[in-house]
């Protein structure tokens, strides 16, 4: 069995035992360290070379945004999941865009919370399709910007199909049914998205959709 190595950062000791406690009894997860900032985070991760860094936006000394950067700057980053309280951080959606692979709302049910890390450690973003609409609709602008458009213009119909899609929130699971593909046709027409638009998360193909005026 695989097991997949978490390092928990964030300054609320209460949130650290009880995301260790949960994890710890996961016969593939291990919880390998904990850190209290940003700054200690960065540390810990080259220390212990995490798989999946559970990753506090708002923490004192370095926040979870820059933190979130410098990891993924390393020679060999971990993969990122963002915790947050969603309605007071403003910075989740620049942490996506930083290259973080997903973020969880810290009332996340147990099983999700468990059910996302497995799927991120697979190598599958984790964005929930609903808090993905409300995160675009954040930034969401009223004009259209000329580079997203030319962006747009390089991909194939069947391509801007699965980004208008993935631009609405939807799962892989629902483009699959709403287009007639399979799930791994969508999962490709994906990959491709993310080379073509130069893109590393779904978020990313979702504000380049909104940012040319497609919805």
């Amino acid at each position: 069995m695989n097991v997949t190595r978490l390092l928990i950062v964030d300054d609320d000791p209460l949130v650290r035992s009880a995301l260790t406690f949960m994890l710890g009894g996961q016969p593939d997860l291990e919880v390998v360290g904990e850190a209290g900032d940003g700054c200690e985070g960065v540390n810990r991760a080259a220390e212990l070379r995490p798989d999946v860094v559970l990753m506090d936006i708002r923490m004192p000394r370095l926040n979870g945004l820059d933190a979130t950067r410098r990891l993924l700057a390393s020679d060999a980053p971990p993969r990122v999941i963002v915790l947050t309280t969603f309605d007071a951080d403003e910075y989740v959606v620049e942490a996506l865009a930083a290259g973080a692979d997903g973020f969880l709302l810290k009332d996340t049910p147990p099983p999700e919370v468990v059910d996302a890390i497995r799927k991120v450690a697979q190598g599958d973003p984790m964005l929930s399709p609903a808090v993905t609409r409300s995160l675009i609709r954040r930034v969401a602008t009223s004009s259209r910007s000329p580079a997203a458009v030319a962006r747009l213009a390089e991909l194939t119909d069947r391509e801007r199909e699965v980004a208008l899609a993935v631009g609405r929130g939807l799962s892989n699971a629902e483009i699959a049914a709403e287009l007639y593909l399979s799930v791994p046709t969508v999962k490709a027409h994906v990959s491709r998205l993310f080379d073509k638009l130069d893109v590393t998360n779904r978020v990313q193909i979702a504000m380049c959709v909104h940012d040319a005026g497609l919805l």
